[in-house]
């Protein structure tokens, strides 16, 4: 495995590191500027102007749609061991990666879409995507049942002539408080009596649709993370044309595990991000600040835990990178282990590492002042996104128990 980095992606780096510089991190404050004053002037889910005069900028400087391999539609598209060190770099900043049109959850649908959908489904829905027209979401967890399992899912999708009836609540659908959500990726039931991995498919539904109902959005540790949000939705006797089946029916199971992959591993380049740029404020934080006489960086705790830090991230990269190699080169099905563990490893780090961050900011760790609570905030939410560290070390257990069973075997 040589995990050393192209001259392509050096070069691309370069113009990244260049454009958050320049974009990204002067306009942090902006940014939630701009959403406080909606927010104020009654209507927090209203699109950051910021984000749409970047879209353009990062777009001439070709840092667009890099994230989906090997597409006619999307040619700029690296590789996932290309990508991870870009991802990471965008992952240091909240609303970031959507000013590269590289953010969740649009790029597992978006890749969700190019895998699985037909030609009419592309043209309609992914060529917007990809543009940064439009958003979407992903509509899988419900509030009624351990969605962890998703044989569960009650969400009941039935045929009725030319057309498909959807009813049931969805909840923490990212995404679908952003007004320019256009479409729903959703996963529910077509025939409740097939084996049990069969009963599941997912179909595209216009977010407009007569009979949706967006309830609520979802706080996160307090955010409720205007404009994008975590929304609760009622479907009710909602039609859709039979055409907006992905793939076909029962074929859920199938399409969640091509798509979960990739944003799963996004997800993890994004928290080492994360962990990078928690570190940094940390050992920023410990030169600055003078306790007992000493800096915080004259300390030996604050040298463990700034060691600590460094070691933890640079085992999760190594992870990340192992896992995006075997993902390019063996695909997606031969690498689940691998893409198990990072998905586990990752968001821990990152929230250990922002936890000590916290703790060398004091009080203002804890406050908006500094960027760590909402971080943590962010990170902490991971562990139970696209699969919880429960399920996730359930697979990793018994991909060990097969291989040591097929040995003695």
């Amino acid at each position: 495995m040589n995990f050393d980095y192209t001259p392509k992606v050096k070069e691309q780096q370069a113009r990244l590191l260049a454009f958050m510089d320049a974009h990204i991190y002067p306009n942090e404050a902006r940014f939630h500027t701009e959403v406080e004053a909606n927010r104020a002037a009654g209507n927090a889910w209203v699109p950051t102007r910021l984000i749409e005069e970047l879209k353009p900028l990062a777009r001439a400087e070709g840092l667009w749609n890099l994230f989906l391999p090997r597409s006619t539609r999307a040619p700029e598209g690296l590789t996932n061991l290309e990508y991870a060190p870009l991802c990471e770099i965008m992952g240091r900043s909240h609303w970031g990666p959507e000013v590269f049109n590289c953010s969740a959850p649009d790029t597992g649908n978006m890749e969700t879409l190019e895998r699985y959908g037909s030609e009419a489904q592309k043209d309609r829905w992914l060529e917007p995507l990809l543009r940064g027209e439009i958003r979407s979401a992903f509509l899988m967890t419900e509030p009624a049942v351990a969605s962890s399992d998703a044989t569960n899912i009650q969400c009941r999708i039935e045929a009725d002539g030319d057309d498909y009836v959807i009813n049931g609540s969805k909840w923490w659908s990212s995404g679908a408080g952003d007004p320019r959500c256009a479409v729903y990726i959703l996963m529910g039931k077509t025939d409740p009596s097939a084996a049990r991995h069969r009963q599941q498919s997912m179909i595209l539904v216009p977010s407009n649709a007569p009979g949706i109902t967006v309830k609520r959005a979802l706080n996160v540790f307090g955010y409720d993370h205007a404009p994008h949000g975590h929304m609760e939705i009622e479907l009710k006797d909602v039609r859709v044309p039979q055409s907006g089946i992905l793939l076909g029916e029962g074929r859920g199971f199938e399409i969640a595990q091509g798509r979960l992959g990739p944003g799963r591993i996004h997800h993890c380049m994004r928290s080492i991000g994360a962990a990078e740029y928690a570190l940094e404020l940390m050992v920023k934080r410990s030169l600055s600040r003078v306790a007992f006489g000493r800096t915080l960086a004259e300390q030996g705790v604050s040298c463990e835990r700034i060691a600590e830090a460094r070691i933890m991230i640079e085992q999760a990269r190594l992870l990340t990178l192992k896992a995006a190699y075997m993902m390019d080169t063996v695909g997606n099905k031969v690498a689940q282990g691998e893409i198990a563990m990072i998905k586990v490893v990752a968001p821990n780090v990152a929230c250990k590492v922002i936890d000590m961050a916290i703790q060398m900011h004091g009080g203002g760790g804890v406050s908006d002042d500094f960027p760590l609570a909402a971080m943590y905030a962010s990170q902490r939410t991971l562990r139970f996104a696209d699969g919880p560290d429960e399920v996730h070390r359930n697979a990793i257990a018994k991909l060990e128990i097969a291989r040591a069973q097929a040995a003695a075997a």
